[in-house]
This record gives structure tokens, sequence and C-alpha cells, in this order.
């Protein structure tokens, strides 16, 4: 007998019972749903609508049924559709008929925002967590290898050299803004929704401030009809989360790139790879493939309840169960890949040699070159046509900038001096980025000196 069989003559159809129901995967919600009913029983016997003796029984049932769930022992049954029938149901069975008084001046629908607003708390709460974990993996990185010069790259084609812990900090960020952007989304789902009832609010005069209060919520939603239908705080979430994961995949692509023989920049450790089933002489970078793969999954969690929630008239429709298993998957799968991508960031080393030599190789102090003739007077767009023929110039006979003699340097300007060759060294066009942001080894560590009194 279902709980809200009285309007009905005929069961529900097996198949009808199996395709609606969601206890298969909102059971992981039942700690919120407990927390939630406490909460309203509470409040429940402080406006007068339950008995103190009604809400120590209803309380006593919940802390049981939590324990038989957190054991194992409970039974949860499809034919009771969700977590909060489910539980609702065995409250009745343990404790008789004072059971089904907890579900006075309140609904499913409210109910179920409720515990997705819980739920969804602690989940942006664990993910800031990881975010700083790994931001803390990428200041140590920047710190340990400071001195270590590499290319930059525009269009992946070798553009100016910076610090390696240049690049690790473009990286430490964008995980910075993707903390923030939680924080933002963390404020607009801690507004509570039970009271909304199934759209219209309740006749019994309860007190919502009192149940906001007892679950930390910072407001209390102002109107029924939005509240029940509201999605949004999800949505934020899964947007916050897409851009997280696509800075991942971003970081995940150059350690792909990296880690190949063409480019052997760094070594990812052994720990954090595969190998092959037919060529026994591959490492493969599986981790941050794998993480760069599942960046679609989380963007089509996006784009699932955009569309879900794009059409829908006002106020629950069934449409809305829809919401939940791909936040639970987003959940799931960014916890994993920033754990993950600590521990293999911690296990990586950078190979200084190939660096600097690639960095050198590919005519990254070219800009320099057109800086130090700015600096003798010639204009830019001038100065940018001779570092253009000079550079076509080392192409064709095969030799760096640093290896042309003086007198190959003035057949293109006159302006060229000994001093030229100071001025294109690696490390001096490196340091000599040193504007706010900029590259050079100074500044730089004044960026991890500040980003580290931050944490203390």
């Amino acid at each position: 007998m279902k709980l809200w069989s009285g309007r009905f003559q005929a069961e529900t159809d097996q198949l009808v019972e199996k395709y609606t129901s969601s206890i298969g995967f909102d059971q992981r919600l039942y700690k919120y749903d407990i927390q939630g009913s406490i909460a309203h029983v509470n409040m429940l016997a402080e406006c007068e609508i339950l008995t103190n003796e009604e809400r120590d029984q209803i309380i006593c049932g919940l802390k049981e049924i939590l324990e038989e769930i957190e054991a194992g022992d409970f039974e949860f049954e499809i034919g009771l559709e969700d977590i909060h029938m489910n539980i609702e149901q065995s409250l009745i069975d343990k404790i008789g008929s004072v059971g089904g008084k907890l579900h006075t001046a309140r609904s499913r629908n409210d109910q179920v925002a409720l515990d997705l607003r819980l739920y969804l708390r602690d989940q942006i709460e664990v993910i800031q967590t990881l975010i700083e974990k790994l931001q803390k993996v990428l200041l140590n990185l920047a710190e340990e290898n400071i001195d270590i010069i590499m290319p930059g790259y525009t269009h992946l084609q070798r553009a100016q050299p910076v610090r390696v812990a240049h690049h690790l900090l473009a990286y430490y960020y964008k995980l910075k803004r993707d903390y923030d952007r939680l924080t933002d989304v963390y404020k607009r789902t801690n507004v509570l929704p039970l009271g909304a009832g199934a759209l219209a609010g309740t006749t019994f005069d309860i007190d919502r401030q009192f149940v906001a209060d007892e679950l930390g919520f910072d407001k209390v939603s102002q109107n029924s009809l939005d509240t029940v239908s509201d999605r949004d705080f999800v949505i934020e979430f899964l947007a916050a989360s897409s851009t997280l994961m696509m800075h991942l995949s971003r970081f995940s692509e150059e350690l792909v790139l990296w880690t190949s023989q063409e480019f052997d920049f760094v070594d990812i450790d052994d720990a954090f790879c595969t190998g092959s089933s037919i060529m026994p002489q591959k490492k493969n970078p599986d981790v941050p493939e794998l993480i760069r793969g599942k960046t679609g999954r989380i963007y089509g969690h996006l784009m699932q309840l955009l569309t879900v929630m794009k059409g829908l008239p006002l106020a629950y429709n069934k449409d809305m169960q829809e919401d939940k298993e791909g936040l639970f998957d987003t959940v799931d799968t960014l916890q994993g890949a920033l754990e993950l991508f600590s521990r293999m960031l911690s296990n990586t080393s950078f190979k200084q040699v190939k660096l600097e030599e690639t960095a050198e190789d590919g005519f990254t102090n070219a800009t320099d070159v057109a800086d130090y003739l700015v600096e003798k007077g010639l204009p830019f767009r001038e100065a940018h046509e001779v570092v253009g023929k000079t550079v076509l110039y080392c192409i064709k006979e095969d030799k760096k900038l640093s290896e042309l003699k003086l007198k190959e340097w003035q057949n293109f300007s006159d302006k060229f001096s000994d001093d030229i060759y100071q001025k294109i060294d690696i490390e001096t066009a490196v340091d000599a980025r040193d504007s706010v942001g900029g590259p050079a080894k100074e500044e730089v560590m004044r960026v991890i000196t500040a980003e580290n009194k931050e944490w203390e």
C-alpha cells in the first residue's frame, strides 16, 4: 500500500513502478532526508502542531533508521519509489500511526529540494578542500622548479620563454577562480526550501526560520512556486564544475603532450601511468587522458539538466527527478579527478635541460631582439621586420640567434652591438619581464610568497 494510494483504485503497473522509481540513486540522500526530517519535526513541536512525546517518538525512530541504513541493514523498496517514502514507511512500521504525522506541513516537492541543498552544501565544501589541496601542490612545485625555464606557447608554437613556475601558477589562478565560483554557488544553494509545500505553502502556522536556523541556512525562500520549481543551484554547480573540469582538461592535455617523446618535458611517476598489452616499450599517461575524457561527461550533465528544465511549466514536474543522477556523477567524477591530479602532480618531475634547450631552439627570445632595437631608437614595426628577416636567415642557415656573429647581426641593422648577446640570453630575457604578473624570477617568487601567506 503506497502512502498516496487513497485516490487510486488500481495498483501501479509494475513496469511503471520500476521506470518511475528513483530509490536506486536517491538513496544516497538518506542522511540529509533524516537530518531535514528531524529539524522539521522539532519545528512542528515548537509550534505545538505535534506534542513533545510525538516529536520524541518520531526522532527516535528516524535515528534508528539512520543506524540501520549505515549498518547496511535497511532494505530499500522500489515500490516505495524514493528515499523519502522508504524512510517514512519504515518509520510508520516502527512507531505506528504517529509516524504518519512527520509529513505534516510539507510535501515531497519541498522535501527533495531540501535534501538536494543539504547534500550539495556538503559536496561543495569537499570539492573546495580538494581544490585547495591541488593549489598547494602547484605552489610547492612552482617553488621547487623556480629556476627552470621553458618555452611558452601560443597557437602551440614556441613563443616566448617563461619559468616553469610561472606556467604552473597560471593553473593555480584558474583554480582560485573555480573556488570562488563555488563559493558563489554555495550562497544560492544555502536557502531553505522547506515550508513551500507542494507549490502553495501550508495552512499550518509553521516557523520556517526555526528550521533554517536548525539546519544552518542563511535565508528562507520567499516564493513557494519558485522554491519547488527551482534547480538553478544545481545548474550553477554543474556549470562551475564544467569550468573546473575544463581547466583540469587543459592541464591534462599539456601533460599528455609534455610526456610524449616529441616534447619530453616531464616525467610522470610510473604509479600514475599504464602500459600497452602489445607494445612493451609504452608508458601511457592514462590519468590525464581520462580526466580530459571525463570532462565531456560533466559538460553532458550540464546540458542534460538545462534541457530538462527549459520546457517545464511551474511548479514541480516529474521530469525534475532527472536532476540527481547527473549531479551525483558530477560530484563523484570531479572529486576523483581533483584527488588524482594532486597525487599525480606531486609525483611529476620537469626535465630542465630539455626544457631550456627547447626554449632557446625555438627563437623564443626573438621579441627581446625587437625590444633591444626599440631601446636603440628604432620604431617597433621596423624592429619587428628586422628581427623577422634575421630569424628567416637563421632558419636557412640552421643557426640559433645566439650563434650569430656580430657581423651577421649588423647585416640586418647597424644598431646591433656586442650587448645583443646579453639581451638574448634566455634567463636574462625571462627576468627582464618583471612587470606585475610577469615570469621574472623575482616577480614569480613575490607571487609564491604572497599566496603562501594566504594559507597561513
